[in-house]
């Protein structure tokens, strides 16, 4: 019987599983390169991890890995019920305090490795995480999607990069479509919609953000955030933050240092700041700020009698 230690934690709602012994060997290459190995030969590994019985479609698991870069403290790939992401905000300040929960670091700056680059993170003296993302920046700006969907008006929206792909729009107007969790699955239905056209006519996105109006003081706006397996996140989303920034700044409707609180669908918050990288070509780096907190310690039992035991998918 295989076993996997395992650390949980959530951030601001949304649940993160960090692997902290037990993963597979994917070798000392790239991280993208060993992202490939797991994909085509452990696949299964990510499916038991966190797919039904031991998980949920809601989970983000993270396999902890060597870094490469001598400067980082650790390396990790984040996986989630379908597939792999390239980068994960929100399970980033999980892996943070899962390494501090461990000993393993104290406030300060330390730096983390992804597939998609390196990330700079810094534990706060009060228990918050900044993640200084990877480069990110607004691919494509007011792409329309016309009788999409019958019963509702069009929809335009943005493409930006923040770690992951997203299209961000501004929830249509209907009485019977408010930005409120009590309707996560008519949202879900909603923003599959978008992603479905989308996908067919225009460009390969997985994750889709649908924003309007905040309903907390203090913040910008509230934001609800399809996953790719067809969750919603619970979190504010610390990439679709990171391209919402980017979104902004190419408009210029946000100042280069200036706070922006973005508000998730369950009413938590993450704090976006950016600085430029590129003002031409329009690339930021950005800041996001939230709270993560550990839920459990676990020791994961694979039983290769178990008809489910790589999970249910």
């Amino acid at each position: 019987m295989r076993e996997i230690h395992v650390i949980d934690s959530h951030t601001a709602g949304e649940p993160t599983r960090i692997v902290i012994v037990g993963g597979p060997d994917l070798g000392n290459g790239p991280l993208a390169e060993r992202v490939e190995i797991f994909k085509n030969q452990h696949d299964r590994f990510r499916s038991a991890i966190v797919n039904e019985p031991r998980g949920s479609d809601v989970i983000v698991g993270g396999l902890l890995v060597q870094p490469i870069d001598p400067t980082c403290i650790a390396g990790v790939i984040f996986f989630n019920n379908v597939g792999y992401l390239g980068m994960c905000g929100h399970g980033t300040m999980g892996l943070v305090q899962t390494l501090a929960y461990q000993g393993l670091l104290q406030p300060g700056v330390h730096r983390i490795e992804t597939p998609v680059g390196v990330v700079t993170t810094t534990l706060h003296d009060d228990g918050r995480v900044s993640v200084e993302n990877v480069p990110s920046w607004r691919e494509k700006k007011g792409i329309e999607l016309v009788d999409w969907n019958p019963s509702m008006l069009p929809v335009k929206g943005d493409i930006a990069w923040g770690g992951n792909w997203f299209y961000l729009t501004q929830l249509p107007p209907h009485p019977d479509l408010p930005l409120d969790h009590r309707i996560t699955n008519i949202l879900s239905g909603f923003a599959n919609g978008i992603r479905h056209r989308l996908n067919r006519e225009h460009q390969s996105v997985d994750h889709i953000e649908l924003f309007g109006p905040p309903q907390n003081p203090g913040s910008h706006s509230r934001n609800f955030v399809l996953c790719p397996g067809g969750a919603y996140d619970r979190s504010p989303c610390g990439t679709g933050t990171s391209a919402k920034l980017a979104c902004l700044a190419a408009d210029g409707k946000l100042a280069e240092g200036e706070e922006w609180v973005q508000e998730s669908i369950i009413g938590t918050t993450f704090t976006g700041t950016f600085r430029w990288l590129d003002r031409a070509a329009g690339k930021i780096i950005p800041t996001i700020t939230g709270r993560a907190y550990i839920t459990g310690e676990n020791k994961l039992l694979l039983d290769e009698n178990d008809p489910f035991c790589w999970g249910i998918r």
